[in-house]
């Protein structure tokens, strides 16, 4: 038998911003739509003549994947960028399926919302929380 050795105490989690939390929550949605989109670029069969319709499933869940990844990847600012990106794709995708154009403006919309809002949020609650600047003759 070895001895018990004591329990650690747990790491604290790290604190997650607004700009974090709330573009992993449209990152993760989005995610979903995203998947049944390509779902819908194969059933369709809207790929170029030439490219095999099951590429339409592979795009989206490569894409749908890309999300996932990247919401995980948020507490960095080149994350922000490649969300961006990933919004473009999906953009791009309503030249296949025009239903996609509406998909890329409203999470395009909240994408925005997340990350512009989000960051003045997280500049706001710094603000609070740092200590406050000492008065005239302090």
């Amino acid at each position: 038998m070895t001895t018990a050795e004591p329990a650690s105490a747990p790491r604290p989690r790290r604190r997650r911003g607004a700009r974090e939390s709330l573009g992993s929550v449209v990152l993760g949605f989005e995610s979903i739509i995203v998947f049944l989109g390509g779902l819908v670029v194969y059933g369709l069969r809207v790929l170029p003549e030439g490219i095999e319709p099951w590429w339409g499933i592979v795009g989206g869940s490569v894409l749908a994947l890309l999300m996932i990844v990247t919401s995980g990847l948020l507490r960095h600012s080149w994350a922000v960028v490649v969300g961006w990106l990933l919004q473009f794709v999906v953009l791009l995708g309503g030249f296949l399926v025009p239903t996609l154009f509406v998909v890329a403006l409203i999470f395009g919309g909240m994408w925005a919302y997340a990350t512009i809002k989000g960051a003045a949020l997280d500049a706001r609650n710094a603000r609070l929380a740092a200590p406050p600047e000492p008065q005239n003759g302090e």
